[in-house]
């Protein structure tokens, strides 16, 4: 029996969201829909202009795998996050936010540097689409020293973000990452994390992959691109080259699953949906939380559906302890 359900290894970014209108992304000559990396005064500028137009409607802690390990840790599984933050106010906002819920980290002896926790500008247009902007800071210099090889050889699941592509370090580190875990026994999994990944990094995304993981999360943009596929069905052929377990998702019209031996529909929940931004990472995190347990990919598939359809239907990428229980009771 593994310590740990899953390790994961990311970007630490504070989530500050507005809602916006959709003329401001023109204004601002910002691609809606992807996430696209800032300097930091860039971001700066463009924050000032957001609160000033709009508001702040949320502050939280984010990343996508760290929202992830977040609902895994909440729906009662035992997690290890590596991570970087910097010693300042957003350093110290992050760290809380993880919580209480079983979560251990590599900053859980205050291991913090000099420097600027990253932060991510999140505009939620009216049709719940999320775009962002990210600002690295610090967290574009995770390294293999952030790595904890006892606890991550304790686990069942190494959990890896195609985000980390961007940056040198980080790649290098979920590189050495995969290849400890598939040394002992540990189930690889990974997200392609944005279509923009897809387009603009495929090469080193392929290197993150190897020579193939267990497991790959994509929404249907992502698996298309990946593959040059029109269908998601077709999609789902092309990443078996790189995957021997397959999620994609399909926002409302739910998600088509491969669990090795065959393909598997889950339904969509219908909400009033309000804010997307969260619902692919809380969909990975109650999957995998699930298959770590024990379920099988259908059951995994119905708890995650749930799970992303209520993160839809509030502000912000992190649900409440409670309502995850809530959930998990429903399906499991």
């Amino acid at each position: 029996m593994k310590k740990y359900h899953v390790y994961g290894i990311g970007a630490a970014l504070v989530d500050q969201e507005f809602e916006v209108e959709d003329s401001f992304f023109e204004h601002e000559s910002i691609q809606k829909g992807i996430m696209t990396l800032v300097d930091g005064e860039s971001q700066a500028t463009l924050e000032q202009r957001l609160l000033d137009r709009f508001g702040l409607k949320t502050r939280s802690g984010g990343g996508s795998v760290a929202n992830s390990i977040y609902a895994i840790s909440q729906f009662g599984g035992n997690t290890f996050f590596s991570c970087k933050v910097a010693d300042d106010e957003a350093g110290g906002f992050y760290v809380e936010q993880l919580g209480d819920h079983n979560i251990h980290t590599n900053l859980d002896n205050h291991n913090r540097d000099n420097g600027v926790t990253g932060k991510c500008l999140v505009m939620v247009s009216p049709d719940t689409e999320r775009t962002m902007l990210s600002f690295l800071g610090i967290s574009e210099t995770l390294s293999k020293k952030e790595i904890d090889e006892d606890a991550l050889k304790d686990s069942a699941y190494l959990f890896l973000e195609g985000y980390q592509v961007t940056s040198d370090t980080g790649r290098a580190a979920s590189i050495y990452a995969r290849e400890i875990a598939e040394q002992n026994g540990v189930k690889t999994a990974l997200t392609l994390s944005d279509p923009a990944m897809v387009q603009f990094f495929r090469g080193g995304l392929q290197e993150m992959i190897g020579n193939g993981v267990d497991l790959i999360f994509a929404n249907d943009v992502e698996a298309k691109e990946w593959t040059g596929k029109e269908t998601v069905e077709e999609a789902i052929e092309g990443l078996k080259s790189i995957a021997r377990q397959i999620v994609v998702t399909c926002g409302s019209e739910g998600a088509l699953l491969f669990d090795g031996e065959k393909n598997i529909r889950i339904a969509p929940h219908q909400v009033k949906a309000v804010d997307s931004n969260g619902a692919g990472d809380m969909f990975s995190g109650a999957f995998l939380y699930a298959v770590s347990a024990g379920h099988d990919f259908e059951t995994a598939g119905k708890l995650a559906s749930l799970a992303a359809a209520t993160t839809v239907s509030t502000f912000g990428p992190r649900l409440p302890y409670e309502k995850h229980q809530e959930i998990k009771s429903q399906v499991l």
